[in-house]
């Protein structure tokens, strides 16, 4: 075994060798690409005689660019409070002959605690077993850890917005906005609120994926906080190879048949909360359960009503550029993943703020 290790250890050292060292060796072959400037407004490449559009060039990768610029912009943010820090209260804690940090610590934080209801109610919400808890007890250190700092950055931002009212700190670059799409509602999708709300959030979901079950708590969450100010309305996308998802969608839009749209929904919560036992058998139960007549829910999906439309959901969010789920739009601003209710909120303030002016 020793002989080996040295022999192996020897060829891997003389293949770093030849590979680091030869300044001889062919580089492979890669396509000829010159940069020059664009001849014409929104055209960013040439093909033999084909021009290529932006829109052509970033095609399914939107998403992707843009949360690469948010990313971007949310570490210019990041850095642009740690100045503010250095340099607005650093000027304050100079008037009170102090360094910046023991100022921070002493006059604008004080004395940080978590208390065991905080704790608690932040274990709650983020559905922390008790059995992990149990396992690594250094996890109450690092929850204690998290939500003292939270509380650290709200102090320091609430002292930043007061010294910051009457002289605004100047930011010369924009956060981005990804590209809105022209979204169309369903007319038979099952909608929370009114069709005619201010903030329009259409989801693409799949009833067997485990994400899409995340992503339908923080819709809840959503409804519950901005009530008539925002619809949520749900369109099916389930995935080839979530083999029931797509019996699960049949049969949701035919409770949402016999029903109405608030048994859709209850149908829809016992469905994601049951993501394991989505058999034809347990859909029926889900549906009697939801309230709807068992017999007539049997008969519809039986007849396959509602193929047709799942299959149109579908291809409708091909069209627009859904391509995993959970998916949302917000206002035809996509939103790709199960993202917190932090991030939705940002958004739908925002939208909310650009309707009053």
């Amino acid at each position: 075994m020793k002989t080996f290790n040295s022999i192996a250890l020897i060829s891997i050292g003389s293949l770093a060798l030849l590979a680091g060292c030869s300044d001889s060796q062919a580089k492979p072959a890669k396509p000829n690409i010159v940069t020059k400037d664009s001849p014409k407004a929104g055209v960013v490449a040439k093909i033999g005689d084909v021009e290529v559009t932006e829109e052509e060039l970033i095609g399914e990768a939107r998403s992707d660019l843009y949360e690469l610029k948010k990313r971007e912009y949310d570490l210019k943010m990041d850095r642009l409070n740690k100045l503010m820090e250095e340099k607005l209260i650093g000027a304050e804690a100079k008037k009170a002959n102090m360094p910046t940090e023991q100022f921070i610590s002493e006059k604008v934080v004080g004395k940080l605690t978590t208390s065991d209801s905080e704790f608690k109610a932040f274990v709650k919400e983020k559905k922390i077993p008790d059995e992990q808890l149990k396992e690594h007890p250094e996890y109450k250190q690092r929850i204690t850890s998290y939500l003292e700092n939270q509380k650290r950055q709200d102090k320091v931002q609430a002292y930043l917005a007061n010294l910051t009212k009457k002289v605004p700190v100047e930011a010369y670059f924009k956060k981005p906005t990804m590209e809105r799409v022209q979204i169309e509602v369903g007319a038979d999708s099952p909608i929370i609120g009114k069709r005619d709300a201010k903030v329009q959030i259409v989801a693409f979901s799949d009833f067997q994926c485990p994400y899409c079950s995340r992503g339908a708590e923080t819709m809840h969450q959503v409804a519950k906080k901005y009530g008539s100010k925002v619809a949520i309305s749900f369109r099916h996308y389930p995935l080839p190879f979530h083999e029931r998802a797509s019996p699960a969608s049949e049969m949701s839009m035919c409770v949402k048949k016999i029903a109405g749209d608030d048994k859709f929904w209850k149908f829809h919560d016992i469905a994601f909360k049951n993501q394991d036992k989505l058999d034809n058998d347990s859909l029926l139960k889900f549906a009697k359960e939801a309230g709807a007549n068992e017999a007539k829910a049997k008969e519809c999906y039986d007849k396959g009503e509602f193929k047709a439309l799942v299959q149109k959901d579908m291809e409708y969010g091909n069209k627009i550029g859904v391509r995993s789920t959970p998916t949302f739009y917000v206002n035809g601003q996509m939103v790709a993943g199960a993202l917190p209710i932090e991030q939705f909120s940002e958004m739908i303030d925002e939208e909310l703020d650009s309707k009053k002016n």
